[in-house]
């Protein structure tokens, strides 16, 4: 059985009180916001089920989402928008979004578990005191969490913005470049949400 708390554990040894995971979803697709979440679990705190958002299904993620926000000691969630990635790219908005739900935490955060390997981009950067993780969305419950979080959210998002934009299918395909998406853009164009930036040929 992996040890989902050594990260946490370690931060706090370091003499950190307070720490939060923290991940982004959407940094690939070309339409809607990058979304991001940060959360704070009492320590050693077993939630069933919980994993990288990725590896699992829509309706596990579903199930989970109230559950962490039940048991997090806090949570939040945050996102930049398509027209601002356009204008900062990509990198900086997901930096961005992150730092945004880490300050917008109700319980302040002195130390964030970060996935991946990046933590700056051209225009932001994580201010709060961090360690990165790589595929720490697996590797920390804390991160695992911010993942589930994040990436719900950004798809009940795209899920209403299909009302919108029914003629997308972005409830299907959630802003992603499948080759629905790519045949709907063929035919009717970018709609205010695409990423234009993310068009080009």
């Amino acid at each position: 059985m992996m040890d989902l708390w050594q990260y946490e554990r370690q931060a706090l040894a370091e003499g950190w009180t307070q720490i939060c995971g923290c991940d982004e979803a959407g940094a690939g697709p070309l339409a809607g916001p990058v979304y991001a979440a940060a959360v704070v679990l009492p320590l050693g705190h077993e939630i069933p089920g919980l994993n990288d958002s990725k590896k699992l299904s829509e309706k596990k993620r579903e199930e989970l989402f109230p559950a962490i926000q039940t048991q997090a000691m806090a949570w939040a969630v945050a996102s930049v928008s398509s027209e601002e990635i356009d204008v900062t790219a990509i990198l900086s908005a997901r930096m961005k979004a992150m730092q945004l739900a880490i300050d917008g935490l109700s319980l302040p955060a002195d130390f964030a578990l970060i996935d991946g390997n990046r933590d700056k981009g051209r225009s932001a950067a994580i201010v709060t005191p961090h360690r990165c993780v790589i595929k720490g969305d697996s590797l920390s419950a804390s991160i695992a969490a911010a993942s589930i979080l994040a990436k719900v959210s950004r798809d009940r998002y795209m899920v209403e913005m299909a009302k919108r934009y029914p003629q997308y299918a972005f409830e299907q395909h959630k802003g992603y470049g499948t080759r629905l998406h790519y045949e709907r853009l063929a035919q009717y164009g970018p709609s205010p949400i695409h990423r234009l930036t993310f068009l080009k040929p």
